[in-house]
């Protein structure tokens, strides 16, 4: 018994210090956030078994993608019509979340595809209440500790519903993007759109943003 607890404490004083190495630059986060990010790798291992995607490359969208208009975190209207020519992920986001590490993931694929894709985040606090803060410490948060410098609207509400974003009613409406109804199934749930607006990927929040199925769909012609 004696010899159990001695092997349990040392695991635990190897994983507090193992937290403390990986989190060494993280600045303004919670324990929660710190224990979050230093699993994430095995989270993502284990939840990836789940991991779905759709695609669709058929139908065209009745109303245009390009005539919404999303507000970003400091209140300006986001011009859509600028993105024309360039795919977009758009991802529903959360700073409180075993899935939040994407943020890294995202900005990596942001810088390595700037060429060709504008990635949106959405920050919702729909799952779990995982995105507790204000716009500026969401933006604060992101910065500090991910370097995120792609678009971040305004906190939003991204599931269906009365207060539903304008942006993800069209990403989850078939009668609207002419294809789909998928909701976003949890934090970082992944839409991409193409160069002409059209609606044609769905990634579940397993699937990491730098993953071959991201990349060979932003690079499919």
């Amino acid at each position: 018994m004696i010899k159990t607890i001695k092997i349990v404490l040392l695991l635990l004083i190897a994983f507090v210090v193992y937290v403390f190495i990986i989190n060494r630059n993280s600045k303004h986060m919670t324990l929660r956030q710190k224990v979050l990010k230093t699993v994430y790798p095995a989270f993502m291992w284990l939840s990836g078994r789940k991991a779905k995607s759709f695609s669709n490359h058929q139908t065209q969208p009745s109303v245009s993608f390009y005539s919404l208009k999303p507000v970003l975190n400091n209140g300006i209207v986001y011009d859509l019509s600028q993105l024309k020519g360039k795919k977009i992920l758009l991802v529903n986001t959360a700073s409180d979340c075993g899935y939040t590490n994407q943020y890294d993931d995202l900005q990596k694929l942001y810088e390595q595809e700037k060429d060709k894709l504008v990635i949106l985040g959405f920050p919702a606090n729909d799952f779990k209440e995982q995105e507790k803060g204000s716009d500026e410490e969401i933006a604060q948060f992101c910065k500090l500790n991910f370097g995120v410098t792609f678009p971040l609207m305004k906190k939003s509400v991204v599931i269906k519903g009365a207060e539903q974003n304008e942006v993800f009613k069209w990403l989850s409406d078939s009668t609207l993007n002419g294809w789909s109804n998928k909701q976003p199934s949890w934090n970082f749930s992944k839409y991409l759109v193409s160069e002409e607006g059209a609606l044609t990927n769905y990634f579940s929040p397993s699937v990491s943003p730098l993953s071959n199925e991201v990349l060979s769909a932003i690079h499919q012609k």
